[in-house]
């Protein structure tokens, strides 16, 4: 089995044109992560699209992982992603809870109809992961409408998840993604999509530690509730083409 596409998570312009340079055609933009937040900047989401011929889908959240906003913050989420969509954005990612952990439904879907209105796509990122209830959560996000849904397994890591990942793709298909972080190489790709079924990877694809946290390594989940400034790295060209030459 092959990938049929790779989303890059770009955390500035810098990244996003090192992906681009590398044949990436797809990337999340996350252009404030330097800074401790996760809300790209309109200025990088124009670069990009002036100067790469990227699919740019921009995370729309101001701190954390989605845990019940403040409705100061949700507005400004609100704000901020009506913006990016009227600029160039090709689609949103998001994800919010309730404080049980539950699919926040009203913000959700609040967001989807917003990205849809400008034909984009919506995609339920990260939060997810910190759900309850995988299979009945992923058919609430899907009646929604989300478009797609980005997944570890409910684990730490893709490969410590992979069997909840093949049920979800078994169940909803091209709607669940991986998302493998940080860790993910050309070998566990292989492994991943032939154990899941999944064929649509989204990585970090960072310079250092390609060959841990995807397979077997446990990552603390506490920086999903307190982003740190600095903590990741850049994008490495050379491994965005070992990664896509998985397409060939």
């Amino acid at each position: 089995m092959k990938i049929e596409t790779l989303e890059v998570c770009c955390g500035n312009y810098q990244d996003a044109l090192a992906a681009s340079q590398a044949g990436a055609e797809r990337i999340e933009l996350n252009s404030a992560l330097f800074l401790g937040g996760l809300t790209p900047t309109l200025s990088a989401l124009q670069l990009t699209k002036q100067t790469t011929n990227l699919k740019v889908i921009c995370m729309v959240r101001p701190r954390g992982a989605g845990f019940c906003y403040s409705e100061a913050e949700f507005k400004e989420i609100l704000t901020t992603a009506e913006l990016l969509l009227a600029n160039g954005a090709d689609g949103l990612s998001f994800g919010f809870l309730t404080e049980a952990g539950e699919i926040d439904i009203d913000r959700t879907r609040q967001l989807v109809e917003i990205t849809h209105g400008y034909d984009a796509e919506a995609v339920f990122h990260r939060a997810f992961d910190c759900s309850i209830d995988p299979l009945k959560n992923t058919t609430t996000l899907i009646k929604l409408h989300l478009d797609r849904i980005l997944t570890s397994g409910l684990q730490p890591t893709a490969w410590a998840g992979r069997n909840v990942l093949a049920e979800l793709q078994k169940n909803f298909g091209k709607q669940i993604e991986i998302l493998a972080g940080s860790g993910i190489n050309p070998a566990n790709v292989r492994s991943l999509i032939s154990t899941t079924g999944i064929k649509q990877v989204h990585a970090s694809c960072t310079v250092k530690q390609i060959d841990q946290t995807a397979c077997h390594q446990q990552v603390d989940f506490s920086y999903l509730k307190q982003e740190i400034p600095g903590s990741y790295e850049a994008v490495s060209p050379q491994l965005v083409r070992q990664l896509l030459a998985e397409l060939k």
